[in-house]
C-alpha cells in the first residue's frame, strides 16, 4: 500500500508543474533528531524547492511518540518518525499514512563495548536505546529470535542524547546508534556488531502524514513530495553540496560528514520508495 501511495505521488510529480506562489503555505514537520536520513528535506528547503511548490517549510524537534501525537492533531504536517507511524497504525488503527522514504535500508546499528564480540554474547547484558517500544528495539527482538539468542538482554532508555555516553563510561554493554553516534563509537574503540540494514529488510528516513490533510490539503502534499524527490536527486548526485548540506544541518566537522556520505549514499532511494522486487 506504501509503495502505491509513493507511485502515485511520483506520478504527480511527472505530470504537474511545479508553481510559485504569491503567498507561501506554512507546513510543519517534526524530526526527531539532526539525523543524516533527513538531509534530502534540507536541500529540498535551502535550494528553494519547497517555495517553488508555495510551502514555507518549518522544522521542529520531537520525540517519536510525541511527533505523532502532534501530527494526528494537526499541530505538524509530517513527521520524520514514518516506521514508528507504521506500528501505531497496524496496532491501533492510528489514522496515518507513510508516504516517502529517504533510505532503503534501516540506518541503525548495535556497537558494543570492546570485550563484546558477537551478538550472542549480548545475553543479560543492557542495551541501551532511544525507547524501549521503539521500531529499532523491535526489530532487535526479531532478529535475536531469527538467530536462536536468548532474549534476557536489558533495553535501557537513558535518554535520547545519552545513548553514546552510557555506552562509553560502561552503563551499558552496548547501544542501538545512528550513523553520526556509530563513527563516533568506533573510533573510541566500540565494537561494531550489526547493521540493521544487512538483517531487515525496510525502508528508514520515512515521513508520514495524517489521513486528514491528505484529503483535505491535497496540493500541499503533492508540492511537498515533489520538492523532496529533488532533494533526493541532489544527495544522490551532488557529492559536494550534499556533504555541506549534511555538516551544516548535523553540525559535524566536514571530515565526518564525507566519511558519512560516502558510505551510506547509496542507501538513499530514487523516487521516494523501496523497491520491493530483489
Amino acid at each position: 500500500m506504501f509503495k502505491k501511495l509513493v507511485l502515485i505521488l511520483a506520478l504527480v510529480f511527472a505530470t504537474i508543474s511545479p508553481r510559485l506562489a504569491l503567498a507561501l503555505e506554512t507546513v510543519t514537520a517534526a524530526l526527531t533528531s539532526k539525523a543524516f536520513q533527513y538531509v534530502p528535506l534540507v536541500i529540498a528547503q535551502e535550494r528553494g524547492y519547497m517555495k517553488e511548490e508555495g510551502l514555507d517549510l518549518k522544522l521542529v524537534f520531537m520525540q517519536n511518540a510525541a511527533g505523532l501525537q502532534a501530527l494526528i492533531a494537526n499541530q505538524v504536517q509530517f513527521s520524520g518518525s514514518g516506521s514508528s507511524a507504521l506500528v501505531a497504525i497496524s496496532k491501533g488503527n492510528a489514522p496515518l499514512k507513510t508516504v516517502l522514504a529517504f533510505n532503503d535500508q534501516v540506518l541503525q546499528w548495535i556497537v558494543a563495548r570492546p570485550n563484546i564480540k558477537t551478538l550472542r554474547d549480548l545475553g543479560g547484558k543492557k542495551i541501551a536505546t532511544t525507547d524501549v517500544a521503539s521500531i529499532a528495539a523491535y526489530m532487535l527482538r526479531n532478529i535475536l529470535i531469527k538467530r536462536n539468542i536468548p532474549k534476557d538482554i536489558v533495553l535501557i532508555d537513558p535518554g535520547p542524547v545519552n545513548r553514546l555516553p552510557a555506552l562509553l563510561s560502561g552503563a551499558v554493554d552496548a547501544a542501538i546508534v545512528s550513523p553520526e553516534e556509530r563513527y563516533a563509537a568506533l573510533d573510541q574503540g566500540m565494537t561494531d556488531l550489526m547493521f540493521f540494514g544487512k538483517e531487515v529488510k525496510n525502508s528508514w528516513g520515512t515521513f508520514a502524514t495524517s489521513e486528514r490533510f491528505i484529503k483535505e490539503q491535497p496540493k500541499q502534499l503533492f508540492g511537498f513530495v515533489r520538492a523532496v524527490i529533488k532533494g533526493l536527486r541532489i544527495a544522490r548526485q551532488d557529492r559536494e553540496g550534499t556533504i555541506a548540506a549534511v555538516a551544516k544541518f548535523s553540525e559535524l566537522d566536514k571530515a565526518l560528514s564525507t566519511r558519512m556520505y560516502d558510505d551510506l549514499v547509496s542507501t538513499f532511494t530514487k523516487a521516494g520508495f523501496v523497491d520491493e522486487q530483489p
